[in-house]
């Protein structure tokens, strides 16, 4: 397998490589030259393939959370589980209050 291959399966196992490409602080060509130079079991990839990286995505992710908009969704699915029991107690009193008609009873003779 080439280095060029053996790279990109490397990448394929660290996607939060692409985070730091994506922010700009790196670029996917220094982390090929990194890659080439030490291997992929080099202390090198400490810091950006540490655990803290995933915190700093988590926090990434939350700054950009809209708020009202989360609020907005809670509302709604609250107002479809209100309506999903009401339509569920008024199903319980109308089966109970059921009666079938005789089969041979037509226009209340």
């Amino acid at each position: 397998m080439s280095t060029k291959d053996s790279f990109k399966e490397f990448v394929k196992k660290n996607p939060s490589l692409s985070n730091y490409v994506n922010n700009g602080s790196m670029t996917w060509q220094k982390f090929y030259e990194m890659f080439d130079l030490y291997g992929e079991n080099s202390s090198v990839w400490d810091k950006y393939l540490s655990t803290s990286t995933s915190s700093f995505e988590l926090l990434n992710w939350l700054k950009n959370i809209d708020v009202d908009t989360v609020q907005e969704n809670i509302n709604s699915v609250r107002r479809v589980l209100s309506v999903l029991q009401d339509l569920g107690k008024s199903e319980d009193m109308e089966v109970s209050s059921y009666q079938p008609r005789p089969l041979y009873r037509h226009f209340e003779d």
